[in-house]
């Protein structure tokens, strides 16, 4: 991965290497870019193999000397771009 400030590119390998793993980072300009491809990553792995997503995030705890979450959830996230209204919002017409 090259950066240049904010922005960041990622080699043709690189891009094939994660394609293979099933991130698709092709396109990914900016960390926001990386974010949306990995919480769609996750979001797949939660849905299709949740067994394999426990056994990531625990190595990753591991590795970090943390402890695991004991369950994991699955949070859903509105699209930076979706306004989503607030329920307690007085509106007075």
């Amino acid at each position: 991965m090259l950066r240049a400030g904010k922005a960041l590119r990622f080699t043709p390998d690189e891009v094939a290497t994660y394609r293979s793993l099933g991130i698709d980072f092709d396109g990914a300009r900016t960390q926001d870019d990386i974010d949306q491809a990995l919480t769609a990553w996750a979001g797949t792995l939660a849905d299709e193999r949740p067994d394999l997503l426990g056994s990531i995030v625990s190595e990753m705890a591991k590795a970090k000397g943390v402890k695991p979450p004991l369950r994991l959830e699955r949070v859903l996230v509105a699209a930076a771009n979706t306004a989503v209204p607030s329920t307690g919002s007085l509106r007075r017409s």
